[in-house]
């Protein structure tokens, strides 16, 4: 289960670009094969998602390459990830990917929302603290 509330609705955002890459990524056989629960929780999310454009996408919304400061509302700690393709992950680097639970509840969300998540250990709680990057925001469009 992830959740997030990114408009007054209850509605992730998603720009049309990370749309279209990650319908792509729902039909790559390679993580149909390896991962299926991953892929259906992720179509979940972008079935309920509202896509804009990029040039219309509110800043500090969660995009695709988006640089996020989050706190673990436990026990205070605070990292940093980027969010990217399962390709490009490298936990050790901070480079989440969107197919993780993290990622997935990321996805969308904005600073100071609370994002929940199923993990390994359980339930997890995470403040989204800050985008310190957010590509479309930067005029990076092309990500």
């Amino acid at each position: 289960m992830a959740s997030q509330t990114a408009t007054a609705d209850g509605t992730a955002v998603i720009t049309e670009t990370d749309f279209d890459r990650l319908r792509h990524l729902l039909e790559s056989p390679r993580y149909r094969a390896t991962q299926p629960v991953l892929l259906r929780s992720l179509k979940d999310e972008l079935d309920r998602a509202k896509v804009v454009s990029g040039a219309d996408v509110p800043k500090g919304v969660v995009t695709m390459h988006s640089v996020v400061r989050v706190r673990d509302l436990v026990d205070g700690e605070s990292d940093t990830y980027t969010l990217v393709y399962p390709e490009e992950a490298a936990i050790g680097g901070g480079k989440l990917s969107v197919l993780a639970p993290m990622g997935r509840a990321l996805l969308g969300a904005r600073p100071g929302q609370v994002i929940e998540f199923e993990a390994p250990g359980g339930l997890r709680r995470l403040k989204v603290v800050r985008v310190l990057y957010q590509p479309e925001a930067a005029g990076d469009f092309h990500l």
